[in-house]
């Protein structure tokens, strides 16, 4: 059974900088995307960000992009996701999924939400002004 694991998250000051990580363990496709979602309070799930283990493509949605980067480990089969330029709307629960290959050429959130797994405990994140 796939599951992922988050940490690396904390209090940071607004423009300040963060990285998180998310473990894989468990069989996978033999190829696959490490997608990051965010959930703040009292908000929907957000997807912004995923990699492609064969390739590394990656894709990032508008609100992050140019200040959050992927990328992933294959050999650790750890993914990363360093977020530069916080802002206070970053602010969220931080976690990650297993998802299939194509997802990163639509977008998270136009991939079917049933064909993500694997999720785990996600890590808080909290940027102050």
């Amino acid at each position: 059974e796939v599951q992922l694991q988050a940490s690396g998250g904390g209090l940071v000051q607004a423009g300040g900088s963060l990285r998180v990580s998310c473990v894989l363990s468990g069989e996978t496709y033999d190829d696959f995307v490490i997608g990051w979602f965010r959930q703040a309070p009292g908000k929907e799930r957000e997807g912004i960000s995923c990699i492609r283990d064969s390739d590394k493509k990656t894709y990032y949605v508008d609100s992050v992009k140019g200040r959050f980067s992927i990328s992933i480990d294959s050999a650790r089969r750890t993914a990363y996701l360093q977020m530069s330029g916080l802002k206070p709307e970053d602010t969220a629960v931080y976690s990650c999924a297993v998802g299939p290959a194509f997802a990163v050429n639509y977008g998270l959130q136009s991939t079917p939400p049933a064909l993500w797994g694997g999720w785990g405990q996600g890590t808080q994140v909290t940027v102050s002004s």
